[in-house]
């Protein structure tokens, strides 16, 4: 999948492509920890504009989304760079971001807490271990980047913010691999699969040993890959040069699942209902690469559509 993905690299790292898969990345790490801001939401403080929501949520979107921008310019080899990035991440909502915690922390599931972190005064040698080991480490950079995640997770290092920082510094480790995979969310797909997730991370703590975590991570690699390149290959090749870039929009907002068209319309940030219809819609539909659900009532007030 890595070969298939670098086969499209240039369909990929186009900037629409770029932005709609960096938007995916930022409302998955952010819901997984509770946010409840869509893509729709995120979209709209990006492009600078007012939303409606808590000061603590908009400041949670804004610091992704700072972080995330700078994230080519880290040195996964850095402590001192992971250290900037949390600032950068958590600076408006924790009064010591960039700081390891001083408390001892624990991971709160279902059943109570599932996790003890060790102590604080511990973690600076912990986290100076972890960056050795990533910095002489003969694994390939897929074992390393989900070891690195797993231990990172265990070893707790900050009071909050722990769960995105331990998936921004995988797909960092990931990204100076192969510079696209920065390009293929990852964390929306982790999202998905939040529950097992946090049950493997469980178990391997339990297990003394990140295997069945690192199992679970490569799936989610795997899978982010195969619908990256899914999408890419749709709109490139199934219709050619015919596709245009509002088609191409529309595809990357709709999925596998059933959407109204209003639904889709908030996705694209679109209120003129004619226009989606003429210039995204229809398009879409005649050259196949969506289908509606009662193609044989168009109008049907219950009318979804998706991916072909």
């Amino acid at each position: 999948m890595i070969g298939e993905i670098k086969s499209i690299e240039a369909q990929l790292n186009t900037p629409e492509l770029r932005r709609a898969n960096k938007i995916k990345t930022i409302t998955g790490t952010l819901q997984i920890e509770g946010n409840t801001f869509s893509e729709e939401k995120v979209t709209a403080i990006l492009e600078g504009k007012r939303v409606l929501g808590t000061p603590w949520e908009i400041a949670e979107v804004k610091g992704a989304i700072a972080v995330y921008e700078q994230l080519q310019h880290y040195d996964c080899n850095s402590m001192e760079h992971l250290l900037n990035a949390h600032q950068l991440m958590m600076g408006q909502i924790l009064t010591h971001a960039g700081q390891f915690r001083t408390k001892a922390v624990g991971v709160q599931g279902k059943k109570g807490v599932t996790h003890i972190a060790p102590p604080a005064n511990r973690v600076s040698g912990l986290m100076a271990d972890l960056f050795d080991w990533l910095k002489y480490t003969e694994e390939h950079p897929l074992i390393t980047s989900s070891v690195f995640h797993y231990e990172f997770e265990f070893i707790h290092p900050f009071i909050d913010g722990n769960g995105r920082m331990g998936r921004l510094w995988q797909t960092l480790i990931l990204s100076k691999w192969k510079p696209l995979l920065q390009t293929v969310p990852m964390e929306s797909v982790i999202r998905d699969h939040q529950q097992e997730y946090y049950r493997t991370l469980e178990e391997s703590g339990r297990d003394g040993e990140s295997t069945i975590f690192v199992e679970f991570i490569l799936q989610v690699i795997l899978q982010s890959i195969q619908e990256a390149v899914s999408i890419t290959k749709q709109i490139t090749d199934q219709a050619g040069d015919q596709v245009t870039d509002q088609v191409k929009k529309l595809l990357l907002a709709i999925g596998y699942s059933w959407m109204s068209s209003t639904e889709i319309m908030q996705k694209l940030n679109l209120s003129h209902k004619a226009t989606f219809r003429k210039n995204y819609l229809k398009p879409a539909l005649e050259q196949e690469l969506i289908i509606m659900r009662f193609p044989d009532k168009p109008r049907n007030p219950k009318q979804g559509y998706k991916k072909a």
